[in-house]
């Protein structure tokens, strides 16, 4: 009896396959064995269609403008604009609530139930894909002389979208979801961030008036001429100096606050000028610096006349005298914010660390050196950072204390002041991407930064 039984087990065995065997090394158990070829299909596919976009977007732009009348489905963003910039605004704000909200509304809807399987939510998918880029554009109203190419711009991206759906690994509704998901905000970063980018660059190539190419004359402006020069050498200075001055002070407010009693009393009063706006922060230093004849307003010049000296106009001060006391506002403002940071940074510090070193026979400041640094490094790169773009962005201080004048200007300011004043937009394209490249190396040095932590992590 129990022979037959093991060799019914025995034989049942054999027929049956094992599941615990591994699958061929290189796929997983339920991966198609065709699965390379099939993605590498979808990648030449997809290849092909974004070629044939780029290939219709060039043409659309290149070619000559033969009719200028616009051609809409009957509605459009604009005329929706115009119609509802004609309400009172009491109606206005529910109305825009209202679409924003029908909007999302279909978005959600969609991705609910356009990745589920069956012939219904096929056909919803494919609609979806073809119908909501045609929308898209049309409602941007395109020219007529550009239908025919948005048109096939639009129709080829759904083609796109649902091909490589309909492909997809994780199968079919998987990356329709995705899409919809990330479409709102890559939508508003090209149009908030990547468009305005590359159309800067390009029209720093043309003159004031954005007609007439005129090469690297623009950059040649900006370092030659005395605004576009002083404007490239202060934001040197403010880059330079203002981080690290604040990061400085900060640190040493965060050491010797750290346990003086009233610690968050001292705290508050420190932080609160970063609290103050810089249009703000500006109009109580201008009256520090404040010069007349007589009587002296300003508290620095009623010190020097107390002192028998004679008053000085401070902010007209050349060369770089004025720049370097714009840029004390600045670290006056910033200081409160690495202080925080850096007094959270010092609390994380494992106190063993301290006590082994002290033990060791270290003093006070080779355990600041040694221990304490070392351990908040990251928190210093993020505090430096985040001043030195803040310095390389500041248009307000100079714009309320000085405008500007006496060689005080900085990139932003003589950016906005060359388009806004002077109506050179050439001019003011080159210094935004001056200004772009002094960026740069921060934005990457963080990346770098993050990288590491997450490699330690």
């Amino acid at each position: 009896m129990l022979g037959r039984d093991v060799m019914t087990e025995i034989t049942h065995a054999e027929k049956t396959p094992s599941s615990a065997s591994p699958p061929p090394r290189g796929r997983t158990a339920d991966q198609p064995r065709d699965s390379a070829p099939r993605r590498r299909t979808t990648l030449i596919v997809v290849a092909v269609g974004l070629i044939l976009v780029v290939a219709l977007f060039l043409f659309m732009i290149t070619r000559a403008p033969a009719e200028t009348k616009p051609t809409t489905l009957g509605f459009s963003l604009n005329s929706f604009f115009i119609w509802l910039g004609g309400l009172s605004p009491l109606v206005q704000i529910p109305l825009v609530l209202l679409a924003f909200g029908a909007v999302v509304g279909l978005l959600l809807l969609l991705i609910e139930y356009a990745p589920r399987s069956g012939k219904g939510y096929f056909w919803l998918r494919l609609v979806a894909c073809f119908a909501i880029p045609v929308l898209a554009f049309m409602l941007l109203r395109p020219y007529q002389n550009a239908v025919i190419y948005v048109l096939g711009i639009a129709v080829i991206l759904g083609a796109i979208l649902f091909y490589a759906d309909y492909r997809s690994r994780q199968g079919a509704g998987y990356l329709f979801q995705l899409i919809l998901f990330a479409a709102p905000a890559a939508i508003l970063l090209l149009l908030g961030l990547v468009y305005p980018a590359i159309t800067t660059f390009f029209q720093s190539f043309f003159d004031k008036t954005g007609d007439n190419f005129v090469g690297l004359d623009n950059y040649i402006w900006t370092f030659t001429n005395p605004e576009g020069f002083w404007s490239v050498i202060n934001t040197l200075i403010w880059v330079l100096l203002a981080p690290t001055i604040a990061t400085a002070i900060g640190l040493a407010y965060a050491v010797f606050i750290d346990r003086a009693a009233g610690e968050k009393y001292l705290k508050v009063l420190i932080f609160m000028p970063f609290a103050i706006s810089f249009v703000g922060a500006g109009i109580i230093w201008k009256f520090v610096y404040d010069f007349r004849q007589g009587d002296q307003l300003g508290i620095l010049n009623a010190i020097v006349t107390a002192l028998g000296g004679q008053p000085v106009s401070w902010l007209a001060a050349t060369p770089l005298i004025n720049t370097l006391l714009l840029v004390v506002v600045f670290i006056w403002s910033q200081t409160g914010l690495a202080m925080v940071i850096l007094s959270a940074a010092i609390k994380a510090v494992p106190p063993e660390q301290n006590e082994a070193a002290e033990l060791d026979g270290a003093s006070a400041w080779e355990r600041f050196i040694n221990v304490t640094v070392p351990g908040i490094r990251s928190s210093l790169i993020v505090v430096l950072t985040t001043i030195a773009i803040g310095a390389l962005k500041i248009y307000d201080i100079v714009a309320v204390m000085t405008g500007g004048r006496n060689d005080s200007t900085v990139l932003a300011f003589e950016m906005v002041n060359q388009q806004q004043r002077f109506q050179s937009y050439g001019h003011s394209a080159a210094l935004a991407v001056v200004l772009f490249v002094f960026v740069l190396p921060l934005i990457i040095f963080n990346v770098r930064q993050i990288r590491k932590q997450r490699e330690v992590r």
